[in-house]
C-alpha cells in the first residue's frame, strides 16, 4: 500500500506548447497544463462535460522527451505526485498545486 501514497495518475491534451527552462546548472525543465474531461448527466437529465485543468511540472531527461515530442492537443497519461507550494508576489502570498511527473505514457497515435 505504501505506494498507493500520494500517487497521481491522469490522461488528457496539453492545453498548451510545454515551456522549457535550463537552469545555469544545466538542469532542465518542462511545465504544461493537462486538460481532463469528464461528461455527465445532471438532475434535469441533460449531459455535462467538465474540464480540469492540472499543472505539470518534469525535471531532467523527462523534460527533453516532453521538449521534443509533446506541442498543444497531444494526448499523454502521466504518473507523479502532488507538491503544494507557495510565493509571494506583489506582497500577496499565493499557493500553486502541481504534478511532478515520474512517468509518461504518449497516446496520439502517429
Amino acid at each position: 500500500m505504501s505506494t498507493l501514497r500520494n500517487h497521481v495518475q491522469l490522461i488528457g491534451r496539453l492545453g498548451n506548447d510545454p515551456q522549457i527552462k535550463t537552469f545555469d546548472s544545466g538542469k532542465k525543465m518542462a511545465s504544461f497544463s493537462l486538460a481532463t474531461n469528464e461528461k455527465y448527466r445532471n438532475s434535469k437529465g441533460e449531459q455535462v462535460e467538465d474540464t480540469q485543468w492540472h499543472n505539470i511540472v518534469v525535471w531532467g531527461k523527462k523534460a527533453d522527451l516532453v521538449e521534443n515530442y509533446l506541442k498543444k492537443g497531444s494526448e499523454v497519461g502521466v504518473q507523479g505526485k502532488l507538491v503544494n507550494r507557495s510565493y509571494e508576489s506583489n506582497g500577496d502570498k499565493k499557493y500553486i498545486t502541481e504534478i511532478n511527473m515520474n512517468e509518461l505514457l504518449m497516446l496520439d497515435k502517429k
